[in-house]
């Protein structure tokens, strides 16, 4: 198989940060690119990308952008400084002809080293508002891939490229019988499905199973609660928990009829793109610099969700709310359904080589 050319792709910190990079390696694979991935030496991205075949992965020293005072954020420089070193060396002995970035603290080492090694560099934002990672990259990017339509009045004219939400192509596939068998379920209740996030969320697991009791009349309950949050001792029949699920999600996705869920732009764009009516918690302003809070409004306000903020979130409310939700599902579906569907994938992979072949 001859390469015709060359990308490094770099993000991490959470799933969201990784979930656009993973659907774009099968196609810039079948298009015959070399890939590597630069990410850190521990994130959630060297557990998803490391030993993925014909992706070689390149760790490196990565800080932090924290919104909090910490004795670490003094350390962080130091790190980071490594990183970009590390990175700069990357680059210049990987020779990559372009540079894709999904964002993340360790994207911004990479980012200012392919600036100063002269590589074509595309950042891509999920959300509705950019995140701290990619305002300080935005300067050094060729081009800036938005999911918002409204992100483009929040970049530089220039640089901006509304292409809408990238949908992983193995999202599509998912079996009812499959995850039926998973979950141990076996009968035809209704089947919520809770996320928290690639990391859980305190919050949500302890409503949730505060609510169980209530729920289970009417529902079949799948929830994803975040790495070492499985409360062992809660074992109740009809009731199913993961720590995290990976390629199997598609499974579980496909049996749900409801969703309830933080509201990262990743993982709401699939649910919308599968019609799977949804709740969404978003994390709070105290936690976040609010991007959830806007990308969740924006849903509602096209029908496609309900929102309910953590500080009105308890097991009554909860309760009212994903009844609510189920009870009036099917108006919202026929929104979803309603709302534009492209390959924006592919439109990516435009942008890539398009910068490519100017260079």
């Amino acid at each position: 198989m001859t390469v015709l050319k060359k990308i490094l792709l770099t993000g991490g910190g959470s799933t969201g940060h990784v979930a656009v990079n993973l659907a774009l390696i099968p196609k810039l694979r079948n298009l015959n690119w070399e890939i590597g991935y630069i990410g850190s030496k521990n994130g959630i991205e060297h557990e998803l990308i490391n030993g993925i075949k014909d992706v070689k992965y390149f760790a490196i020293s990565t800080g932090k952008l924290r919104r909090y005072i910490s004795i670490e954020n003094l350390k962080d420089p130091v790190k980071v400084i490594k990183g970009i070193r590390q990175s700069y060396k990357i680059i210049r002995e990987y020779k990559p002809d372009v540079i894709f970035s999904k964002g993340g603290f360790v994207s911004v080492p990479v980012v200012l080293a392919a600036w100063m090694n002269k590589v074509p560099i595309i950042i891509h934002e999920s959300d509705v508002t950019p995140g701290l990672a990619n305002k300080i990259s935005m300067p050094f990017a060729s081009k800036i891939c938005l999911t918002f339509k409204d992100t483009e009045r929040l970049v530089p004219k220039e640089k901006g490229i509304f292409v809408g939400p990238i949908i992983r192509n193995d999202i599509k596939n998912g079996s009812k019988e499959r995850a039926m068998e998973m979950c141990g379920f076996h009968d035809r209740r209704a089947v919520l499905l809770v996320m928290g996030g690639s990391l859980g969320s305190n919050f949500i697991n302890q409503v949730v199973r505060d609510s169980v009791p209530r729920l289970m009349s009417k529902f079949q309950i799948i929830h994803i609660c975040g790495k070492d949050n499985v409360e062992s001792s809660f074992n109740v029949d009809g009731y199913k928990q993961f720590e995290y699920v990976d390629s199997e999600l598609k499974h579980l996705l496909a049996l749900a009829d409801i969703v309830v869920s933080r509201a990262g732009s990743n993982s709401i764009f699939e649910f919308l793109y599968l019609n799977k009516p949804m709740l969404l918690v978003p994390l709070s302003g105290k936690a976040s610099r609010g991007d959830q809070i806007l990308n969740a409004n924006s849903f509602q306000q096209l029908g496609y969700s309900r929102v309910m903020t953590e500080e009105k979130c308890n097991m009554g409310t909860f309760i009212e709310e994903v009844n609510f939700l189920y009870t009036n599902r099917e108006p919202i579906i026929d929104k979803m359904k309603q709302a534009p569907k492209k390959d924006t994938l592919e439109d990516i992979i435009n942008i890539i080589n398009d910068f490519t072949r100017s260079r």
